[in-house]
C-alpha cells in the first residue's frame, strides 16, 4: 500500500460521476480500498440519482489507476454505462472513505 503523498505533491484534484448499475455493488468500498493502496485521498457516495460520485486527489498516475478501474467496469456485479470526470479545486483531504 502507498502511503499518502505531501499536499505539495499532489498534482491534481477530480470529481467523477458514475452512471450505470453502480449502487448496491460494493463499488463505493470497493473504489475506497483501491484508492487507499494508490495513496489517492478523498471521498466516494451513492447520490439519489443512483449514480455514485467521488472526489479524488492525489498524483496524477495514481487517479489515473482508480480511473482506469472504473472505465474497466469497477467491482464484479457493476456495469459502468457512463463516467464523467472534472478536474476541481482541492479539498484537503488527508484519506479516502465513504460519504452518506
Amino acid at each position: 500500500m502507498k502511503r499518502a503523498v505531501d499536499r505539495e505533491q499532489f498534482a491534481m484534484a477530480t470529481r467523477v460521476v458514475v452512471r450505470g448499475h453502480v449502487q448496491g455493488v460494493f463499488f463505493r468500498a470497493s473504489m475506497t480500498d483501491l484508492a487507499r493502496q494508490h495513496g489517492v485521498t478523498g471521498w466516494v457516495r451513492n447520490d439519489p440519482t443512483g449514480t455514485v460520485s467521488a472526489h479524488l486527489e492525489g498524483p496524477p498516475d495514481d487517479i489515473d489507476a482508480v480511473l482506469a478501474w472504473v472505465r474497466a467496469g469497477g467491482p464484479p456485479a457493476a456495469r459502468v454505462a457512463d463516467l464523467e470526470v472534472h478536474e476541481v479545486p482541492d479539498e484537503d483531504n488527508t484519506s479516502f472513505g465513504v460519504r452518506r
